[in-house]
């Protein structure tokens, strides 16, 4: 009988806990055709902090949905896979590769979705021969990026420095136009007793 008793307020707790959580914490939009919002992520000035998990703050601006973050700035959010657990992005500057420079995802909550390899990023004075994909987007008159395959037994052209090497999703392409391309992100998901609860009366399982 007491387990009886004990099931029944449980279940009436989570009842409680659940409609609430979906009433206070809608999920939202920015706009035609964005992504649906909602635990962890959360959009400041639209719903309260408690809705989502530090970390995971979104904007909207002229309805499109951003993310700041830290070390680089503001990228659009292209979509977002709850179930996957992906998060596309895109450069409003159409500069991936000047997004993978600058990013520090250390200071983030989330991680490259896709399989990284080390690449070397290098300032040169000259044009190196054709066989090396020149990024044009952080190009400029007097000097020229690449990213070539990291290789401590390659030495560095003469013309060029190594700014820096970097565990990014791939070198770059002038024959990749989609600059969201390697901009996938992944997160872990928080898990604690409220998160549980909004997750659920929002359609999903448990995280």
């Amino acid at each position: 009988m007491a387990a009886l008793l004990f099931f029944i307020l449980f279940a009436a707790s989570i009842h409680v806990k659940t409609h609430a959580s979906s009433e206070n914490c809608p999920t939202v939009r920015c706009g035609h055709n964005t992504p649906d919002i909602h635990f962890p992520f959360w959009v400041k000035g639209q719903q309260s902090q408690r809705c989502g998990s530090a970390g995971f703050e979104l904007v909207c601006k002229e309805n499109t949905t951003m993310i700041h973050l830290p070390s680089y700035g503001n990228l659009i959010v292209k979509s977002i896979s709850y179930k996957t657990k992906k998060l596309d992005l895109i450069d409003p500057g159409n500069c991936v590769h000047g997004v993978f420079l600058n990013l520090n995802l250390s200071l983030s909550r989330f991680r490259y979705y896709y399989v990284v390899k080390n690449y070397t990023f290098l300032n040169c004075s000259a044009r190196l021969p054709p066989s090396f994909a020149e990024v044009t987007c952080l190009s400029g008159p007097r000097h020229h990026f690449y990213t070539v395959k990291y290789s401590s037994a390659v030495p560095v052209p003469s013309s060029c420095r190594a700014v820096k090497t970097l565990a990014i999703p791939f070198a770059y392409s002038p024959y990749i136009s989609d600059n969201s391309f390697g901009l996938g992100l992944t997160w872990d998901s928080p898990r604690c007793e409220e998160c549980e609860f909004l997750n659920i009366a929002q359609g999903g399982g448990l995280l």
